[in-house]
């Protein structure tokens, strides 16, 4: 398992695309509209490393009142993962709690699902497989 991306839920996305980009120096890997899940999210890259930015759609996204009146917050850590079903049955089987009982799609075409922050010690963790592997 490797560090994929970091999520942060954020008021104004062009702002904050803005400051990572020309101020930061990041680059954009990736913007797409989930429509599904109600948000947009922008893929920024430095070296190895990316930050998601995410914008809620709409009032009843998952993320909407995430926020709360804060500018932006962390939302989730994401780690890689060359198998989610395996992955996800491991970490059932060890009593871990999920929000996502089996893989669905997710931004970029990764298959994702998260486990749930009373399993994690308070903090939501998406698993990730990339598209090319075999998730459904």
């Amino acid at each position: 398992m490797i560090l994929d991306h970091v999520a942060i839920v954020v008021r104004d996305l062009e702002a904050a695309i803005d400051r990572y980009v020309n101020v930061l120096g990041f680059s954009i890997a990736y913007r797409e509209t989930l429509q599904d899940q109600g948000v947009e999210a922008v893929g920024l890259q430095a070296g190895e490393a990316i930050v998601e930015l995410l914008r809620p759609l709409r009032a009843d996204s998952p993320i909407a009142r995430f926020r709360g009146g804060a500018e932006s917050k962390l939302h989730h850590t994401a780690y890689r993962v060359e198998d989610l079903r395996a992955e996800l049955a491991r970490l059932r089987s060890r009593g871990t709690r999920l929000i996502d009982e089996e893989p669905r799609a997710g931004a970029h075409g990764n298959f994702i699902a998260f486990l749930h922050p009373k399993s994690t010690g308070g903090v939501l963790i998406e698993l990730c497989q990339r598209p090319t592997s075999s998730a459904q």
